[in-house]
């Protein structure tokens, strides 16, 4: 779609469903720009006279390595009065709507929750005898072999945070397996880095009402630097907690099924079809959704806000998940990938050679061939639009 002039320039099968992998992620990066702000609520505290009542906000990147800078805990550490806990407002599930259990050991599927701690994953590193750990409260529940390699396997028992390793690496390398996450548990974690105590107390009910005292939100990290590792990286774990905390934001609500109602009956009411839309990451086989749902949406971010932020936003090309494609197109694609085994997902914006800006939308379902082959079709599909247009 010409973006001036809203004309189609080409449109075949636009109006049928595809799974869209993480093209979902779009519909969840509009919603966190439009309603996070500047900076995350990074936590809530209610201040009482005796104590700090802590208020998760689902904010993603605490303690998380991808953020040296981290204001909450900085502000936790200095606190002198008692830190309290209990009352959330999160009762979703930990994984998505039509996730694939059995991926459960992958790091793309790291638990959702109120108070994610460290990514919500388990960091196992060098040697069996001098592995490092992070968080480091789970050192007693990880056993291994005593070979003497490189720690490079982690596996966990299905139902519970029990973990072996394999060390039979040839180099240093980091890995990475999803913990099962409880409120009481990632508080437990939080805690002990700090090295002060949070004490805990079970809310008695869904209805039990917050604390009431001098409320303040701590601000973590700016909005566009999350976004933009969540689209770069096509971080799952960064769209499911951005979507939760646009959730809590807007609506109060810390529910992804809430949020998704809420927006699409209202930013994204006049889409042209009626997406099925289930988690924020698109890891779900289940989410279903039109190319022009995909370049409807993308016209409406053009015309919401400024392009300097969503091209600072969105990877160009031979970046991010587009490393290795679109090499001499640098400034002139800005866009999102997807992936799931047999489908292959590009939507995003052209900027042609006679200065047109185009939205555009390629699906591709249920192929079997190699990936590569099929984003290379969508390469030379796209790069001779962007010469002859």
């Amino acid at each position: 779609m010409d973006l001036r002039t809203g004309a189609y320039l080409y449109n075949y099968q636009g109006d049928k469903y595809f799974i869209p992998a993480s093209n979902m992620k779009l519909l969840t990066c509009y919603t966190a720009m439009k309603y996070l702000g500047d900076s995350l609520d990074g936590l809530e505290v209610v201040e009482t006279r005796d104590a700090l009542q802590l208020l998760p906000t689902g904010d993603p990147t605490l303690l998380h390595p991808d953020f040296a800078y981290q204001p909450v805990y900085d502000w936790l550490c200095k606190a002198t009065k008692p830190l309290q806990a209990g009352a959330q407002r999160w009762n979703g599930n930990a994984w998505g709507t039509g996730w694939a259990w059995d991926d459960f050991t992958e790091d793309y599927m790291a638990e959702r929750s109120a108070l994610p701690i460290y990514g919500n994953l388990l960091t196992v590193s060098g040697r069996s005898g001098e592995k490092q750990v992070v968080p480091a409260s789970f050192t007693s529940v990880i056993t291994g072999n005593n070979q003497t390699g490189y720690i490079n396997k982690l596996q966990r028992t299905l139902h519970e945070n029990r973990f072996t390793y394999a060390a039979t690496g040839n180099s240093y390398k980091p890995v990475t397996i999803p913990f099962i996450t409880s409120d009481s548990l990632n508080m437990q974690l939080l805690a002990d880095t700090l090295h002060k105590p949070i004490h805990w107390q079970q809310p008695a009910d869904e209805a039990t009402p917050e604390p009431e005292g001098n409320r303040t939100v701590i601000h973590s990290q700016p909005v566009d630097a999350l976004l933009r590792i969540m689209m770069h990286r096509s971080d799952n774990f960064y769209a499911e907690q951005a979507l939760l905390m646009a959730g809590r934001k807007r609506f109060n609500d810390m529910r992804t099924a809430s949020v998704i109602q809420a927006m699409l009956e209202e930013d994204y009411s006049a889409m042209p079809q009626r997406p099925r839309w289930v988690d924020g990451s698109g890891l779900s086989r289940y989410n279903l959704i039109t190319p022009q749902d995909l370049v409807w949406l993308l016209a409406k971010m053009s015309a919401d806000f400024n392009w300097k932020r969503i091209a600072g936003i969105l990877q160009t090309g031979d970046a991010g998940t587009l490393t290795g494609y679109y090499k001499a197109y640098a400034g002139r694609i800005y866009a999102k990938t997807g992936t799931l085994s047999n489908n292959i997902a590009l939507s995003g914006y052209l900027l042609t050679r006679k200065n047109k800006v185009l939205a555009f939308s390629v699906l591709v379902n249920n192929h079997q061939a190699a990936a590569s082959v099929i984003r290379r079709g969508v390469e030379q599909f796209l790069t001779d639009i962007i010469e002859e247009y």
